[in-house]
């Protein structure tokens, strides 16, 4: 404890959000599957477990939506703590007598749903400030290395949660994750910079929409990007592999955990992955590549489902495959609305960016217990395949420079002098 403060300032705020997000990043995974399974064994069916996490994802798309204002207005500091004390009590929530009925369960998950985007737009906003503007080679790695780092403890989360089930039973389980988020929560307001990202000027309600047109389109691209994802992913899968081959809690979580995990060690490695391809810094070019790549995947899996072929063989490998070139994906747009935010108030981009984030969430969310009810895994995968062809229609509007003499961009940041 009396190490930590005399590190350098940037190097000590950089590991508290790090640190903050990966604590989060655990809870959220395990809490995910904690309830998904729980629900599933009560005899629940896939669309009534999409309804528990429905406003989950709607309070994203409103706390993404607002968080970036607030960011600005009041400091990322109390942004990021807010978002851990909501998660907090969200599991408190689940050790009370009222913990099993649907509504109590829905409420609990919508402020879930609040803190778990609190908590990302903070950190990822708050990695901007701590590069100068030139180091835009650094500041992919970096955007990809907490990224990745998080997502692959994410993948962790949903082991946890599956053994903690096992092992603690629900309401065991959710008592240790409360515990431990709420010393971390405690760390994190003693140590994080009070006026970490706080706009210089003042920032209006009404900017909470981007005027930046590379920022519109990057998040209605990344709106159909991850739809394409959890429209088999959310419910569609787990309860495919539970139902269809009798997988215990902990086989499901761990090959979430597998898949999350690999996902998240490839987004970290993704600026090696596309520099031997394409240009060291992404720009529009590589996103379109990317995506047109990854949408003929998920068709590849429904097609392989349905020629004879082992359903179990064609699902595990073909979705592996899926997570190598979506992680890719996902990391470019992760450093792609980093680098065109505005520098003061970055927030507000990137809580508008997440906010398409959060719809993509709950549109693949609300499909993926109808469609997986109504038609099955293949036509979950057929519908992934359609988004993923318009994330590409849309990624050929993105600009194809990043460097800073780009004219494309030069206009874009135009608009918010530094």
């Amino acid at each position: 404890m009396q190490f930590f403060p005399r590190l350098p300032s940037p190097i000590r705020q950089y590991l508290l959000i790090t640190g903050n997000y990966w604590s989060f990043t655990l809870t959220d995974g395990a809490l995910r599957m904690l309830v998904l399974m729980h629900f599933h064994t009560l005899g629940y069916t896939p669309m009534e477990i999409a309804g528990l996490f429905l406003f989950y994802e709607f309070f994203g798309v409103i706390t993404n939506l607002l968080g970036g204002w607030l960011g600005a207005r009041l400091g990322l500091n109390r942004t990021m703590n807010a978002g851990l004390a909501l998660q907090i009590i969200a599991l408190v929530m689940l050790l009370l007598p009222l913990s099993l009925t649907v509504p109590w369960v829905m409420g609990a998950q919508a402020l879930s749903g609040i803190a778990k985007d609190l908590n990302k737009m903070s950190a990822k906003s708050a990695i901007k400030l701590l590069l100068p503007a030139h180091a835009q080679g650094t500041l992919y790695r970096w955007v990809a290395l907490l990224t990745g780092s998080k997502n692959a403890l994410k993948g962790l989360g949903f082991f946890l949660g599956g053994i903690l089930l096992a092992l603690l039973e629900f309401r065991g389980a959710i008592l240790l994750m409360a515990t431990a988020l709420a010393v971390i929560w405690l760390l994190s307001s003693m140590f994080l910079r009070q006026d970490l990202g706080k706009a210089k000027t003042k920032s209006h309600f009404r900017d909470i929409f981007s005027k930046s047109r590379a920022v519109n389109v990057l998040a209605a691209a990344r709106l159909f990007l991850f739809a394409s994802r959890d429209v088999w992913f959310v419910i569609a899968l787990p309860i495919f592999l539970a139902s269809q081959f009798g997988w215990d809690y902990w086989q499901v979580g761990a090959f979430l955990a597998i898949w999350v995990i690999g996902y998240g060690v490839v987004q970290a490695l993704a600026p090696k992955i596309t520099a031997s391809i394409s240009a060291a810094i992404p720009d529009g070019r590589t996103a379109l590549f990317w995506a047109t790549s990854l949408a003929l995947i998920p068709a590849l899996i429904a097609v392989a489902l349905q020629s004879g072929i082992s359903p179990l063989l064609a699902t595990l490998m073909g979705l592996l495959v899926f997570a190598v070139v979506f992680a890719i994906n996902s990391s470019i747009h992760s450093y792609l609305i980093v680098f065109y935010a505005r520098e003061d108030g970055a927030s507000m981009d990137v809580g508008f960016y997440y906010m398409a984030n959060a719809m993509g969430r709950l549109l693949g969310t609300l499909l993926s217990g109808w469609v997986y009810q109504a038609a099955g895994m293949a036509a979950c995968l057929l519908i992934s395949s359609i988004f993923l062809f318009a994330t590409a229609l849309i990624s050929l509007a993105l600009p194809k420079q990043v460097a800073g003499s780009s004219p494309e961009i030069n206009t874009v940041n135009a608009k918010f002098p530094k």
